[in-house]
This record gives structure tokens, C-alpha cells and sequence, in this order.
């Protein structure tokens, strides 16, 4: 019996989210093919108003888990600046978290490497996300984020829901989304589970405060020049064997203690993809242990180890 004619239960997470990134073809193609006899759970973050064509069913039985009354930890200040110095003033900011985890927003893919150029030109280290990269690349920078090898990630809102990112300390609105909605799901990658959390805005002298943020706003006076974080704790390795290499984590983990010669607390998160692994490591053994691993192998199989591009 073909496996899918198995299929008892579909779950979609983000099904909303899926639809706002384009894959109404694919999911429509996954619908055909499994024939709708099965029973639905799909989670979305907001009520959609009609329903995809495709979908089997038309009245769902709908969930709500959120808790109108819950209490926010999110504290929201706004920077003033110069439109001429703005990129200078996100820099002054985030410089400013001294490596505690940020994540920026922008509303389009061309801020994002607008801002990217000049962080660069400062040598001020840091990711980028948004939906023109390639899958890969938008992985290896996920990785790097997450791993702790790059503590700021200037994104659009493809970032701003359904990834898997860590908790996030800073969110910083570089620019400021027409929507209320996208504005509340940025902000929800702080202040989680009943943490505290910061969220700032960004504001040229040419730019105005929506209509759905309150005009009372606390307001944040930054001092000094730009003065750079130290670089973050950690760098990221590449590997070339994976999951399908029959790598494991205790594999690599392995070589990195025995051969490396590192300790367990050198060693950060450790991610295997199917035919690559990637692993952060302190960044000041990074040589160290590149030189120790020049010419060692993993199990038995010749890899190529290097900081990760």
C-alpha cells in the first residue's frame, strides 16, 4: 500500500505563513495527493479570512490559546535620529547590547543589505535574513545566529515568525512595518514566556510614529561615539559529512575532544545537516584546533574542516 493512502492525520504549522512566502502550488500539489480523508490540525499565528481553495474542509473548529490578559514584560523606547545618520545611530545602539542577542527588522531585502555594507565596513560582525537568499545561505546564517557566532541578525519579517531562533534579549525596528500585526510578531520574538524583553524604534527626523504605536512612547538619548563589542564568543566550523554520512553529534564531538584537543565547554551548538555539519566553537581555539584537525578524519572518511563562509 502507497504510504501516503496511510496518512491518518495532517499537521501544518505556519500554515498562514506558508501561504504569505508562496507555497500555495506546493501545498496544493501535498493536498491532491493525499485526497482529504484525513483530519487537519493547522496552527497559524492569525485568523486567515478566506480559506486556500485547495483545503478539503471549509468550517473549521478553531483554538485559541492566546490570553487576551497576559501580561506584557516588553519594554518599547524610540531613538531619534538624524535620516543622514541613521545607519550610524542602529550601529551606536546595538554596539550599545555589548553582544547580548539582537535581532533587527527592516521592512525590505535591500535595507537589509543596505545596512549589511556598512556594518561590514566597520568590521562590526553580524547576519543577514531575508527571503532572496538561498535556502543554504539562509541556513548557514541561522546556524551561525543561533550557534552564537553572529549575536546580530538584520532581517526582514521573514524573521519574525516560524524559525527556529533562540530567545531573543533586543528586537530593533530599523524601519517600522505599515501593520500592527507584523509589528506584534517582531516584538514576539522577545519578552517570551514571561521574560523580559527590549524592543526599540528607530526614527529619522522625516519619519513619524504609526497610528497603532502610542505617542508616549519612552524615548532613548544615546551618548558617545560608536564604540564596537568585543567579537562574539564564538566562531562556526564547517564540516563536509553529515547525517547521511552517518555523522553524528557524538562523532564530532569526539574528534574535536580527542584530536582537537578541546574541552566539552569549548564546543557550542553542534548542527548536522544531510551532507554537512556545523559546529561553533570558542573563538579564540579556533586555530588551534584547525591545526590539530589538518589532516585528521571522521570515522574512517576524510573531511574538510574550516570556518565556516
Amino acid at each position: 500500500m502507497n504510504l501516503i493512502n496511510r496518512c491518518k492525520l495532517v499537521v501544518l504549522d505556519e500554515f498562514d505563513k506558508s501561504l504569505q512566502m508562496g507555497f500555495q502550488d506546493q501545498l496544493m500539489i501535498l493536498f491532491k495527493a493525499l485526497g482529504g480523508n484525513q483530519k487537519h490540525l493547522l496552527t497559524s499565528a492569525t485568523r486567515l479570512e478566506q480559506l486556500p481553495d485547495f483545503l478539503p474542509f471549509r468550517n473549521p473548529e478553531t483554538v485559541d490559546f492566546l490570553a487576551d490578559e497576559a501580561e506584557s514584560k516588553l519594554r518599547l523606547r524610540v531613538v531619534h535620529t538624524r535620516s543622514v545618520d541613521k545607519v550610524e545611530t542602529l550601529m551606536r545602539l546595538v554596539a550599545g547590547f555589548n553582544q547580548e542577542v539582537c535581532l533587527v527588522f527592516c521592512n525590505h531585502r535591500e535595507a537589509v543589505e543596505r545596512i549589511s555594507t556598512l556594518f561590514k565596513e566597520h568590521k562590526f560582525e553580524h547576519g543577514i535574513l531575508h527571503g532572496a537568499m538561498e535556502q543554504i545561505d539562509r541556513e548557514k546564517n541561522l546556524i551561525r545566529f543561533r550557534g552564537g557566532a553572529h549575536n546580530v541578525l538584520i532581517a526582514t519579517d521573514l524573521a519574525s515568525r516560524g524559525l527556529d531562533i533562540p530567545e531573543i534579549k533586543h528586537v530593533v525596528h530599523y524601519q517600522l512595518p505599515l501593520q500592527q500585526e507584523s509589528f506584534i510578531h517582531r516584538n514576539g520574538r522577545t519578552a517570551r514566556m514571561h521574560a523580559e524583553g527590549q524592543a526599540y524604534l528607530v526614527l529619522a527626523d522625516d519619519e513619524t510614529l504609526p497610528a497603532y504605536i502610542d505617542k508616549s512612547v519612552e524615548e532613548l538619548t544615546l551618548s558617545g561615539k560608536l564604540k564596537l563589542p568585543p567579537p562574539p564568543r564564538f566562531t562556526c566550523l564547517y564540516i563536509s559529512a553529515g547525517k547521511k554520512d552517518k555523522i553524528s553529534k557524538g562523532d564530532i564531538v569526539g574528534l574535536l575532544t580527542k584530536k582537537g584537543g578541546l574541552q566539552g565547554d569549548d564546543i557550542g551548538l553542534i548542527t548536522t545537516l544531510d551532507f554537512s555539519s556545523y559546529v561553533s566553537v570558542k573563538r579564540d581555539l579556533v586555530n588551534k584546533v584547525l591545526s590539530n584537525l589538518k589532516n585528521e578524519k571522521l570515522k574512517n572518511t576524510k573531511v574538510k574542516i574550516e570556518i565556516a563562509s
